[in-house]
């Protein structure tokens, strides 16, 4: 089968290479996956930069496709099921290849209505803001019964920094279906998206980035209700100012769950219950969160047919495996704004078309 993998070239540089390798067999809890089409993220292009031993990986982890094959523990999915899953991160056989392999628990059935592209956008990013709205900031989810004193420390809002990019606009439709308002964003390009999004009525609200950091603090500040404080912020992107920002208008003992590891975020002060948000831990990485990961997997499938939960919005990059290159430069290069870059497979060259 055909396989893309992501070497790093020089000092910052991608060199995508599609290989043939042999399609792989599923462990006894793994499935088997043609992949239709693939999603990509930043992670896909920092990892053979920045991290040692990543180069020359399959880097892709989102899957939509058909069940191949199924191990011999499995049980809730069988042959021809049209799926999304999440392949485990820096491990072999990823989402840039003809079939993919993901664990049973991270994988999850799709209705009928949900596109393969569609459904290429949601697996990492869509888990990432759960992990960090749930158990990283320790919200309640949306069928928990809150407190007096729970509904107290949510009225000063949550900030969702960077909430057109994938990770923030998931995470801003899950304060959505949790009830938990104001919602407070901040964006730039793609705020019209992000406004599509929110409920003005219940005090959520937008700030541009781009008019500068002080106008973000005013505006911060502005948009959490008379009398509250501010307890609750989600960095989905934890550089460029944000974190900085956001600590300004936080309160002293308030919580922030940041995305981006390696970093020591210094600036915060030591009151601020600080937090990294590892969507590595559905599959056990740094800590285990894979029952999380399970349930949550099948809430968006729940979500995605009684329709109050729905992908991000995409970009087919043309030539399938052949267009990761530009895909992940693109990505590199900061020119995604409120989209996710998908690849169909069958747009491949070299890739029999006829058995996908």
């Amino acid at each position: 089968m055909k396989s893309a993998h992501v070497f790093k070239k020089g000092e910052d540089q991608l060199d995508v290479q599609i290989k043939d390798i042999p399609v792989p067999q599923p462990e006894p809890n793994q499935v088997l996956i043609k992949v239709v089409v693939s999603g990509t993220n930043p992670k896909d292009w920092k990892y053979p930069i920045l991290v040692k031993g990543s180069t020359g990986l399959n880097t892709g982890d989102d899957i939509a496709g058909y069940v191949e094959a199924v191990g011999s523990n499995v049980t809730e999915f069988k042959v021809g099921d049209r799926v999304g899953a999440f392949h485990e991160m820096r491990t072999p056989h990823g989402s840039f290849a003809e079939y993919a392999i993901a664990w049973e628990k991270t994988t999850f059935h799709l209705p009928k209505q949900t596109s393969f592209e569609e459904a290429a956008t949601i697996p990492l990013a869509a888990m990432t803001a759960a992990v960090g709205l749930f158990c990283r900031l320790g919200l309640p989810e949306p069928w928990v019964t809150v407190s007096q004193a729970r509904k107290d420390a949510v009225a000063g809002g949550v900030v969702v920094y960077g909430a057109a990019s994938a990770v923030g606009a998931f995470a801003v439709k899950l304060l959505v279906r949790s009830k938990i308002h104001p919602i407070i964003c901040v964006a730039g390009q793609g705020i019209s998206f992000v406004e599509g999004l929110i409920d003005k009525s219940e005090g959520d609200a937008v700030v541009d980035y781009r008019k500068g950091d002080d106008h973000v603090v005013k505006g911060l500040q502005a948009a959490v209700p008379a009398g509250q404080k501010l307890l609750y912020a989600f960095d989905a992107v934890s550089e460029k100012g944000s974190y900085q920002n956001i600590i300004k208008v936080l309160d002293p003992y308030g919580h922030i769950s940041l995305v981006l590891p390696g970093r020591k975020y210094e600036e915060i002060p030591k009151t601020v219950n600080q937090t990294l948000t590892t969507v590595g831990s559905v599959h056990g990485v740094p800590d285990d969160l894979s029952d999380f990961g399970y349930a949550w997997f099948r809430l968006f499938s729940l979500g995605l047919k009684e329709g109050w939960f729905s992908g991000h919005p995409h970009e087919v990059v043309p030539g399938g495996l052949n267009g990761v290159q530009t895909g992940l430069t693109n990505l590199q290069h900061g020119k995604a704004s409120a989209v996710k870059y998908v690849y169909r497979i069958a747009e491949t060259e070299g890739v029999d078309r006829s058995k996908i």
